[in-house]
């Protein structure tokens, strides 16, 4: 019943993106035509649901406002693709908040290590307090972001040498990192030689052995096919991850106020769907994988948290987000982590 699940999506998403956006009943060209981006896969839920989304939109609208989808860094990396958005090249873009603290530092405070043991600890505090902070920093850099985060999941980490078990299997371990502070500070932390590389570039570099290994959410390693470079998978659930919906301010600004609406309330539709599309795709995922050939270990997360509080991680991004953000992350998550 769930392979079923997982069909129905995958052709949903071929049939949707294959040929998109014609316009029901339409006689009149869009009036708004606008992009959207991500570094996603087309199968990806993300991909799935912004097809909905838009067509929704599109409908709802009248033909007014219409919206492409480039998937996979199709328009450029995610650094590149944040220049464009804010240039108004694009205008919509899916990005991780930890990604996007290049551009806003404090967006990327869902990403300490460890923080979150749990779906129900991140959904209470994304949709919370934690959220609000977060899009309010996004917003004072000026940036149009949307209310709903979308999920890309708990982070694990594969290996083509050895299981990752302890703190210890990570040091010298060459690890590809996404291009952020964050990222390279955690797996530093751990003595590991942290490598900062967009993703589009991930699968060439574990297969030349530039890198050792990744991390990723199980449905990106899912769509990459990465269990053909690396053999180790290791359920370390060291960060959980999303992505804002992120808009241009000039071009939000130019919807009329009825077409903002509508807008927001099916992309804010579509985070709900795409996280309830991923929690199902998650159900399946490791028989998936390890039929594929990962060799998968189950990881205790408190020997790193002590590890992270012993070379003085916890206080270091404490003081790097500030009192106040931290108070609202130790909040959100129910502990003290520094």
């Amino acid at each position: 019943m769930i392979i079923t699940r997982r069909n129905v999506l995958m052709g949903a998403a071929a049939g949707a993106l294959a040929a998109p956006f014609i316009r029901p009943g339409a006689a009149r060209a869009a009036e708004f035509s606008y992009k959207i981006a991500n570094n996603q896969p087309l199968e990806h839920p993300s991909n799935i649901q912004l097809a909905e989304a838009v067509k929704a939109i599109l409908e709802e609208t009248s033909g007014a406002v219409d919206i492409q989808i480039f998937p996979s860094n199709q328009l450029g990396a995610d650094t590149d693709v944040l220049g464009q958005l804010r240039s108004g090249g694009v205008e919509f873009f899916q990005l991780s908040p930890v990604i996007l603290s290049t551009l806003v530092p404090n967006a990327s405070i869902n990403g300490v290590g460890f923080a979150f043991p749990d779906y129900d600890t991140v959904w209470k505090a994304m949709d919370g307090e934690l959220g609000a902070y977060a899009r309010g920093q996004i917003e004072n850099a000026g940036l149009v972001v949307m209310e709903k985060i979308w999920d890309n999941g708990f982070r694990q980490t594969t290996s083509s040498n050895r299981p990752i078990q302890t703190p210890e299997d990570f040091a010298g371990f060459k690890i590809r990192v996404p291009v952020s502070p964050l990222w390279t500070s955690l797996f530093s932390a751990f003595g590991a030689a942290p490598a900062s590389i967009n993703f589009a570039e991930v699968y060439t570099a574990l297969q030349t052995g530039i890198v050792d290994g990744q991390e990723n959410p199980l449905a990106i390693m899912k769509v990459a096919k990465l269990w053909e470079v690396q053999k180790y998978l290791s359920m370390t659930n060291h960060m959980w991850d999303g992505f804002w919906l992120l808009g241009n301010r000039r071009a939000w600004g130019a919807l009329p106020e009825d077409a903002q609406q509508i807008v927001a309330k099916h992309f804010n539709a579509g985070a709900e769907r795409q996280r309830a599309d991923v929690m199902a795709l998650n159900a399946t995922l490791r028989g998936d994988l390890e039929s594929h050939g990962f060799v998968f270990n189950d990881v205790d997360p408190q020997p790193f948290e002590d590890k992270l509080r012993e070379v003085g991680f916890y206080a270091e991004w404490k003081k790097t987000y500030g009192d106040e953000a931290w108070e609202i992350l130790e909040a959100a998550v129910g502990r003290k982590l520094a």
